[in-house]
């Protein structure tokens, strides 16, 4: 709302009244002073004078001048009306206009409890709203963040309980298992108060990534080898054992596997330190999800070592069956024999480990790369731009056809949009352009439930594309506003043009443009409106000013005055405050004749219209001009589809280079969320091997020399080719989701490595042929070892299947696991022993002898 004082162009010149003599007399009669305290009859009275304008008429009874003792009022040359500021947005709903407000969060809150304590205080206002005015939320972030709340839980659910089943089946003792899956809601409560300590939130990121088969590796490893201590020590006292020589056998046990658990756990601890490097918008995504495993991690470590023994020996006080379960006996006739064949020709084992590698290296070069997998929020946000000209009502006219139309569709609930600039300018756009949020039904409601959301898109681009005017780039609410912060574009590529002359950048980007149309998956290209914004261009004869004694300054500020308004002081009512503006009306502002006649005033008295000193032309202007990096840029925006982002932009470097030619001067930068993917990757490419190095330090340390730690090392390759596999099958690109995939395979698939060549070692040490050591420690350490493998992986299951919101960012992590579980499983059964069986050879003939020996047996 403001007191609009509107000049009229003639009447002023009538008066002899300048813009400038208008707003000193607004501001002259619109006064109130206190003027101390005065005395009457023994008290003391405060003074004060009070002129202020309280309505219409007094703005309008204002005394501007005075001739020959005539007043001459603010409404003898002005309209006085109530009005309110030039309009540079508006918002609409389902296709008619309506106020819309945005909650803002701080930095640093939690989103879930901003938005439901908005939503409580909304309740609250709904009750002293004006008759026939409502108040309804139309869009909710925290409806998304919940939705993936519920994935989150359920995979989790899901996991613990497939994991729980495992332990039961393959420890073949129903008490070993509780107390190994105890594991899991302990670990959970101390990782729980870590996060919170830490001021982590439990959200899809920080708990993507829990695997309680990975949580409990630690604890399995020491029941399976405490109950097989129990159980020989059972045998041998041939009663039952006291609960003092059970602790005994419990500390011992878990002293026997310290080694290989301590450094094993430290292994998988150490692995996603990587992730704690990152920084910008990865480091805010994915250091929460290490933060988290870590603590998890080193809670279940600390259980494994304490509570876990004293819980067997407590709880274990019957006779302990030493009968293996059925599955694990199975496994075990069956490993024996194909052991003895690897170890007779180790070449072959070796060998077929490295072609696995090498081909899965060939087939990571197709599989593609994007940043994260693209969350599905659920609902669509559509962005509608035109030519710079349209004014903001046509704007409006036209958002709301584009809402009708996508209201039509049986999907959608509601259409809401935000065109131009609002009057709290938190996302500034000129009036040309729209943002349309569209908000779906629950898929459950929709005709066709199996229809995918690309499709849907695909109908409405084509259901769109008759309303002349419009271009439109499909995205997604969160998606888009996230893209726009990271690379000042709302599409998934943005290709940067830095340079000086914009007419040459962009008839490059015009020709840049033109090429990523013909990418296979580009989708919504379009380049930065640089011109083409008609300007109206008032050019001041500057002699002429000059002997009419005006100053350039003068002409300009009454141009400024009757076209952009001028504040001239304020109207109260009561606690409430609003503006008196100084403005020409609509008519006259828009009528190039009638601002022709406004009078300028002389020094001297008497004035001359401003077309004596001042031409106007419309001229073709600068709709934006972008700088970055101290240089001018140009930007062509594209989105992807059905497409991975490295691989299309790789296609699209290739061709824009080979096609385009670029001004002098000017250099092509490539950024959006292909940005993000590179420095996510140039940070990894720095930071894993340093903490592959590490590891390999600390394999060192258990194993005691580099040749068997290099041979236990050499389980990470053979794990990350099963998870490369895996991608291509499911027709998944590497992601930084599946990094940290790989990051979790190698701490896992070196821990059962660590065991296996541990138990090897122990049978060396005393004093057993390096054949039948290798054959006995890898089949006493099979049950531990594919316990720890499935346990880890069918943990993932759920994560790999689930179809839930958000569920795509945890399925390529889960996918790795899975898939590199197995081909590390595989090396460590078989690939590691046929190593083991030539590094520790002492003497080529004692090697022959046993090899030998071991092809008899077989045979």
């Amino acid at each position: 709302k403001q007191y609009l004082v509107q000049p009229d162009p003639d009447r002023l010149n009538g008066y002899g009244v300048s813009l400038d003599r208008l707003i000193t007399a607004l501001e002259a009669a619109n006064q109130a002073e206190g003027a101390n305290f005065v005395e009457r009859a023994g008290e003391a009275l405060l003074a004060r004078v009070d002129s202020r304008l309280n309505s219409v008429e007094d703005i309008a009874q204002a005394v501007v001048a005075t001739r020959e003792g005539v007043p001459i009022r603010v409404g003898d040359v002005a309209t006085v009306e109530i009005g309110g500021d030039l309009r540079t947005g508006a918002a609409s709903l389902n296709g008619e206009e309506a106020v819309v407000g945005t909650v803002l969060m701080r930095a640093g809150e939690n989103s879930r409890t901003v938005a439901a304590g908005a939503a409580d205080r909304l309740d609250e206002i709904r009750s002293s709203l004006p008759a026939g005015v409502e108040a309804e939320i139309v869009y909710n972030r925290s409806t998304l963040v919940d939705a993936t709340i519920v994935t989150v839980r359920n995979n989790l659910v899901e996991g613990a309980l497939l994991v729980i089943v495992i332990l039961f089946l393959l420890l073949g003792n129903i008490r070993a298992a509780i107390i190994a899956a105890l594991v899991i809601p302990l670990s959970m409560l101390m990782a729980a108060i870590g996060m919170n300590r830490l001021g982590v939130s439990g959200n899809l990121m920080s708990l993507g990534a829990l695997d309680f088969g990975l949580i409990v590796d630690g604890a399995v490893i020491i029941v399976e080898n405490s109950i097989a201590r129990l159980a020989a020590r059972q045998e041998h006292k041939g009663r039952l054992l006291t609960l003092r020589e059970r602790l005994a056998e419990t500390r011992a046990a878990a002293h026997e596997m310290i080694k290989p658990t301590v450094y094993g756990q430290a292994i998988i601890f150490l692995v996603f330190a990587p992730l704690l490097t990152f920084t910008g918008v990865e480091g805010k995504t994915f250091s929460p999800m290490a933060i988290t495993v870590m603590l998890a991690l080193a809670s279940a470590f600390i259980l494994s070592l304490t509570f876990v023994p004293a819980m067997i020996a407590l709880l274990l006080n019957k006779k302990i069956n030493e009968q293996e379960a059925k599955p694990i006996r199975m496994t075990k006739e069956r490993y024996g024999p194909l052991l003895r064949r690897a170890l007779a020709r180790p070449w072959p084992v070796i060998g077929t480990g490295v072609g696995v590698f090498a081909l899965a290296a060939l087939v990571f070069s197709f599989i593609g790369s994007e940043f994260t997998p693209q969350l599905d929020e659920r609902d669509l946000a559509v962005q509608s731009l035109r030519i710079p000209s349209t004014p903001l009502e046509q704007s409006l006219t036209m958002q709301r056809q584009v809402e009708a139309r996508l209201k039509q569709f049986p999907q959608v609930e509601l259409v809401f949009s935000r065109t131009g600039t609002a009057e709290v300018a938190t996302d500034p756009m000129p009036p040309n352009i729209s943002d349309a949020y569209v908000i779906l039904k629950p898929r459950e409601e929709w005709p066709d439930p199996s229809l995918s959301k690309d499709q849907l898109v695909s109908e409405m681009e084509e259901a769109l594309g008759n309303l002349v005017g419009n271009l439109y780039e499909f995205s997604q609410p969160i998606e888009l506003r996230f893209n726009e912060l990271i690379a000042g574009v709302r599409g998934d590529v943005a290709v940067k043009l830095y340079g000086d002359d914009l007419t040459a950048m962009t008839a490059a980007a015009n020709e840049v443009a033109t090429v990523l149309r013909g990418v296979d998956g580009a989708a919504d290209v379009k380049v930065q409106q640089v011109s083409g914004f008609p300007t109206l261009d008032i050019a001041f004869d500057r002699p002429t000013i000059a002997r009419y004694g005006l100053t350039v300054e003068d002409v300009t500020q009454s141009v400024a005055i009757a076209l952009g308004g001028r504040k001239a002081g304020l109207v109260f009512e009561g606690d409430r405050r609003f503006d008196v503006v100084v403005r020409l009306s609509d008519a006259n502002r828009n009528d190039f004749d009638q601002l022709g006649t406004l009078p300028i005033v002389l020094p001297n008295g008497g004035s001359v219209p401003l077309r004596a000193v001042a031409e106007f032309q419309v001229i073709d202007g600068l709709a934006e001009v972008r700088r970055e990096q101290g240089r001018r840029l140009v930007i062509v925006s594209a989105n992807v589809r059905e497409r991975d982002l490295g691989s299309f932009v790789e296609q699209a470097q290739s061709e824009v280079a080979a096609n385009v030619d670029l001004p002098s001067a000017s250099f092509i930068e490539w950024g959006g969320q292909y940005q993000n993917l590179q420095q996510a990757q140039q940070r990894l490419l720095i930071v894993v091997p340093l903490a592959f190095a590490v590891i390999l330090l600390l394999l060192y340390m258990a194993v005691g020399g580099w040749v068997p730690a290099l041979a236990v090392f050499s389980a990470i390759p053979m794990a990350l080719a099963g998870g490369v596999f895996f991608l291509a099958l499911r027709g998944m690109p590497f992601s930084i989701s599946a990094a940290v995939g790989f990051i979790a395979l190698s701490g896992v698939a070196t821990l059962n490595g660590l065991v296996m060549i541990t138990a090897i070692k122990q049978r060396l040490e005393q004093g057993l042929e390096l054949g039948d050591a290798i054959i006995e420690g890898a089949i006493a350490r099979l049950r531990p070892v594919l316990m720890t493998a499935l346990v880890a992986s069918l943990g993932f299951v759920p994560m790999a299947l689930a179809t839930g919101t958000g569920a795509e960012v945890q399925r390529p992590l889960a996918t790795v696991v899975i898939g590199g579980l197995i081909t590390a499983t595989a090396l460590t059964l078989f690939v590691l022993p046929a190593i083991v069986s030539l590094i520790f050879a002492r003497k080529p003939r004692a090697t022959q002898v046993e090899t030998s020996a071991a092809a008899r047996s077989d045979s």
